[in-house]
């Protein structure tokens, strides 16, 4: 029995072929997304990367969006500490003169109080102090958020005893907070500087301000990622524009940043090393004439989505590398000298050797030379995560950023950046299965569409 469809004379057979077709890729891309879900490398909720290659020192480690963990690791490379207890952990500080102790800041969602975040609170957020050798937890200081997306606190940083400085996502604010007494002492508000049709939705996730720095003199540093700047913030004047880094939509300079750190003049600055995210680079910039130059680049193949970099008394810089799911250590000749695989971390401390960057020194001080991704499989992505390279790169070309990292984060915990590769293929095809069956049944029921604009035959 033949058919006519769309202009192709088809049989039974033919559609035969072409749905085993279609059911063989549906099979191999499930047989790929169950090989992920299964391989040991993989964690989920609750598990976490047991080990880690030795270091000189205490390495701490957070991870946020799909799995929450605060993970700490002994010099030998042995895990010392883990907790899950909050839903995402993001940024992670050692506490001045207190040894293994860390203050974070942690998230957490409340879908069973306030279901589908119709009745708010939506969202909890905390600062705790933790003791990594006797496992003992304060909470500094914590606020309710009336909604979960954009809600989060990703950074705050202490000024004294009783004073932290806080970058509230929801508010689109920083403000200082005494924690004795819970009473917030000044506040920067974005929209004093910046107009509400730039940067993200408003009033969704507008600024994005995910890092906050208290600097020697008074100022503070903070990273509004969805303006793509970083800028210097006095409480008592507000923004000094003449020192903002980026510009809101010149991705060359910045694109969606995070974590920016300052070394001043004394460590061979003034400059600030940042993670470059969806440029998927970190950087440094020099204070120089006025202006700020960028002095160091360092990418490579695998690098995706960094979100904190951190210069070492040693010269080297430890990289959080978000999706390409990996903490690394980079020599000052742009060697990875030390890594360790997990999902979606967010920051990494090394301990004992300051806070961020505080006992580092600049690119130029240093003499550090750039190096970007050239392909080079070497020190590229592992075999398992380059399966469907070629597929994620053409999506990589169409597909938003912003898309990508929602499906990402969006995706169970054992589901990569790079498994997205079969799943794309997966749905595609289902997608394009679905569309011939639809014309074949509607074509064997007489049933015929015509294009609303005809070419004229000549």
């Amino acid at each position: 029995m033949r058919r006519r469809a769309g202009g192709l004379t088809t049989t039974l057979g033919t559609q035969r072929q072409i749905r085993v077709l279609f059911l063989g890729v549906l099979v191999l891309s499930g047989a790929a997304i169950a090989y992920g879900a299964t391989v040991e490398t993989r964690t989920g909720p609750g598990e976490v990367v047991r080990s880690a290659p030795a270091a000189q020192n205490h390495t701490v480690i957070t991870q946020s969006g799909r799995v929450g963990n605060v993970l700490a690791y002994a010099p030998n490379g042995s895990l010392v500490y883990a907790n899950d207890s909050h839903t995402k952990y993001y940024d992670v500080d050692p506490v001045a003169n207190e040894s293994m102790t860390v203050e974070y800041v942690a998230t957490d969602t409340l879908y069973q109080k306030s279901p589908r975040c119709q009745d708010p609170p939506c969202a909890r957020n905390v600062i705790e102090r933790l003791n990594l050798s006797t496992g003992e937890t304060t909470e500094v200081y914590a606020q309710y958020v009336y909604r979960e997306t954009a809600g989060e606190w990703h950074d705050a940083d202490r000024i004294d005893d009783r004073h932290v400085v806080v970058a509230d996502i929801a508010a689109d604010q920083v403000f200082m907070v005494d924690t004795a007494t819970e009473m917030i002492e000044w506040t920067w508000d974005a929209q004093s500087t910046f107009p509400v049709d730039g940067g993200g939705s408003y009033p969704g996730n507008w600024v994005h301000l995910n890092d906050v720095e208290v600097l020697e003199d008074g100022r503070v540093m903070a990273s509004l990622r969805n303006q793509d700047q970083v800028v210097f913030i006095d409480p008592e004047t507000g923004i000094a524009e003449d020192r903002t880094l980026g510009g809101d939509g010149n991705h060359t300079i910045l694109d969606e940043q995070h974590n920016p750190d300052y070394i001043p003049a004394s460590r061979g600055g003034p400059a600030v090393v940042v993670a470059d995210s969806e440029n998927d680079r970190v950087q440094e910039f020099q204070r120089e004439d006025g202006r700020w130059n960028r002095t160091w680049v360092w990418s490579d193949d695998r690098m995706q989505w960094p979100r904190d970099a951190d210069r070492l008394p040693s010269g080297n810089t430890l990289v959080t590398d978000t999706d390409g799911e990996r903490v690394l250590e980079v020599n000052r000749s742009g060697d990875v000298v030390w890594q360790v695989e997990l999902p979606h971390p967010y920051d990494a401390e090394r301990l004992e050797t300051g806070d961020e960057s505080t006992g580092g020194r600049s690119a130029v001080a240093l003499g550090l030379k750039s190096q970007v991704a050239d392909g080079n499989t070497e020190n590229g992505r592992s075999d398992g995560n380059r399966r469907f390279g070629p597929i994620l790169d053409v999506v990589r070309e169409y597909l938003p950023s912003r898309l990508e990292y929602v499906l990402v984060h969006g995706s169970p915990t054992w589901l990569t950046t790079s498994d997205l590769g079969p799943v794309i293929v997966a749905l595609c095809t289902g997608v394009v299965w679905g569309i011939v069956e639809l014309r074949w049944f509607l074509r064997s029921r007489g049933i015929r569409f015509r294009w609303p604009v005809k070419r004229r035959k000549k």
